[in-house]
């Protein structure tokens, strides 16, 4: 059984800076694809950032390029969602999410192991 941990979240200025972490249980994470997702209260879940097993490619939502920055280190089973220049329309819950190949999705029907969230609140 896969188990994906977020950490990181909170309060920030609108124009701060968040990272966020994602810690993965078990020894195949660095064959999987994994996303970052996020749902505001009345709203359906979007996809943030996505990247390939090895990490040597990503997307990005247009809402969040130049902005967001998605990583990982296999070696420390972690993926990481680098989030600068926030602005109070990123206010969601944000959660991980392994996908069911080593690429890299946008939909969220393609996820099958995911995180318990973490709440990120931009204040103007």
């Amino acid at each position: 059984q896969v188990q994906l941990v977020e950490s990181g979240g909170g309060l920030v200025e609108a124009g701060g800076s968040l990272r966020l972490s994602c810690a993965a249980s078990g020894r195949t994470f660095s064959s999987y694809g994994m996303g970052w997702f996020r749902q505001a209260p009345g709203k359906e879940r979007e996809f943030v950032a996505g990247i390939i097993w090895s990490g040597g490619n990503t997307i990005s939502a247009d809402s969040v390029k130049g902005r967001f920055t998605i990583s990982r280190d296999n070696a420390k089973n972690t993926v990481y969602l680098q989030m600068n220049s926030l602005k109070p329309e990123d206010t969601a819950v944000y959660y991980c999410a392994r996908s069911t190949s080593r690429g890299v999705l946008t939909d969220p029907n393609w996820y099958n192991y995911w995180g318990q969230g973490t709440q990120v609140t931009v204040s103007s």
